[in-house]
């Protein structure tokens, strides 16, 4: 089926997700996203059936809210932006700016899925008080009420009844990890943290991370992270330690938007790693003839 997407969010693994669910293993209970942000990965891998519940937290509690707003009322959040969207046609611009007042008010989640949907880049600022204060593009109005209800309700009948929801720090998420879980991590610093939330770099550090993963190993717990990569020649972010034994693959995540904008060719590759108990799992012969035969070398390489 088509899988849908009610959270325009920069940094979104939607056009990468076909290939992250390709590492997902046979069985999974719960799959926990502890960076959820749009929750790409967790609406991919329940329109494939990849898992039987979903566990979706991100650092940012208005996004929180408006997920659980999307699953469980879908009906009163659709007609809510409707509303708001109708009434920005006068003055898009000044009407953007009033809704952006109200949201650093009442966290509203029809609000935030208003300037989510107008906002430059689809991209989330906040200001040294925690005020959202993305600027609104001016080009367009944000998706048509009609293309957003279809989104929203075909969220909601993905993941209602195997959702929960939260807004802890990823470390407390990661520990709810159980064996036949899988953790799915797409932390928001190194490379790119300069286009997200700034609120996450307090939050996740570098030497912290290392050791959430190096406790997850020690746990056997199976998780995939999505960290950094490559543009052309140029390498993002800190490699991630050998002793991790973590196997690495890439994808081409195709040009960025810098490079068109320059005029270049420079192919983007994000860099995907794979926990010692997963690759062990994908190594199985049954499991293993999913893949090309590129990536199936990549997977006996750590």
């Amino acid at each position: 089926m088509s899988v849908p997407h009610p959270i325009p969010y920069q940094g979104s693994k939607r056009n990468l997700a076909r290939d992250i669910l390709r590492c997902f293993p046979a069985k999974v209970e719960t799959l926990h996203e502890p960076f959820a942000g749009s929750a790409a990965i967790s609406l991919a891998a329940a329109a494939r059936g990849k898992a039987k519940r979903f566990h979706i937290n991100d650092l940012n509690k208005p996004l929180i809210d408006l997920w659980r707003a999307i699953v469980n009322t879908p009906e009163k959040l659709a007609s809510e932006y409707e509303a708001l969207w109708q009434a920005q046609l006068d003055d898009p611009k000044k009407y953007y700016n009033k809704i952006r007042d109200n949201f650093n008010l009442t966290g509203s989640p029809d609000c935030f899925l208003y300037l989510l949907a107008r906002c430059v880049k689809a991209s989330v600022r906040y200001n040294a008080n925690g005020e959202f204060n993305q600027s609104p593009d001016n080009r367009r109005k944000g998706a048509a009420p009609a293309t957003m209800r279809q989104q929203i309700f075909g969220a909601s009948y993905l993941l209602k009844g195997k959702a929960t929801f939260s807004s802890k720090n990823y470390r407390d998420v990661a520990s709810l990890a159980k064996e036949n879980d899988l953790v799915y991590m797409d932390p928001p610093y190194q490379g790119v943290c300069g286009s997200r939330d700034t609120r996450y770099l307090a939050s996740v550090q570098f030497c912290e991370f290392v050791e959430v993963l190096e406790h997850l190993n020690s746990r056997g717990i199976r998780f995939i992270v999505s960290y950094d990569g490559r543009t052309g020649t140029k390498v993002h972010g800190r490699v991630l330690p050998e002793d991790l034994n973590l196997t690495h693959m890439e994808l081409d995540a195709g040009r960025s938007t810098q490079a068109t904008l320059l005029g270049r060719k420079d192919t983007t590759y994000e860099s995907l790693y794979l926990s010692p108990a997963l690759a062990d799992e994908l190594r199985k012969p049954k499991m293993i003839s999913r893949f090309t035969h590129t990536e199936q070398l990549s997977l006996f390489e750590t």
